[in-house]
């Protein structure tokens, strides 16, 4: 793995770990109204037939629904501390979340797919790191999309690595976190 990568990116994905090692806990019925609406915003990344079966859970890890589909819905990205970004993720999604979180080498025989209908955090497209716009990187936030993970980096080697070029294109080249973001709306350069 990349290290100047990993471990700037790892030290974000801590909360992460706990979404797939604390899988059993589930939300205390404290305030009601507050899970409530976090199971609402994370069921929103979604198409309904995914995320009406899902299982929510909060970015601590704790479980606020079970569910029964497969897929993992989120309120906001783990790996940004109090974003309100909901995702819903796939087992090779959630793998990949785990991988990372806990120093780990990621591979897939399948395509793996996310959700995030209700858009995205500005992020750098090149450094997953990055946290200041500022800092003349290729920074893109991307409306309703869908993220994808292949078995094989020569799978993607065609796509654009420019988020403004339109279409699927390349997020985080060159690290391993690489994924393809596939955008559904037209987007404008930040």
């Amino acid at each position: 793995m990349t290290e100047k990568y990993f471990s700037k990116a790892a030290k974000s994905l801590l909360l992460v770990s706990s979404l797939v090692v604390v899988p059993s806990v589930t939300a205390c019925a404290g305030d009601d109204s507050a899970v409530q609406a976090k199971i609402e915003r994370a069921m929103s990344a979604a198409p309904s037939d995914i995320s009406a079966e899902a299982t929510i859970v909060d970015a601590d890890g704790t479980v606020l629904r079970e569910g029964s589909n497969g897929w993992t819905c989120i309120p906001g990205v783990p790996l940004i501390p109090g974003d309100e970004h909901p995702m819903c993720n796939d087992a090779v999604w959630m793998k990949w979340l785990d991988a990372f979180a806990n120093g780990k080498e990621f591979s897939t025989d399948v395509v793996g797919v996310s959700y995030m209908l209700q858009g995205d955090a500005l992020v750098n497209n090149d450094n997953p790191a990055a946290t200041d716009p500022s800092d003349g990187g290729m920074w893109v936030q991307d409306g309703p999309h869908l993220m994808m993970l292949f078995p094989s980096l020569d799978m993607i080697a065609d796509l654009p690595r420019d988020p403004y070029v339109g279409g699927p294109y390349v997020m985080w080249d060159n690290t391993p976190m690489v994924h393809v973001m596939v955008p559904v709306v037209p987007k404008e350069r930040k």
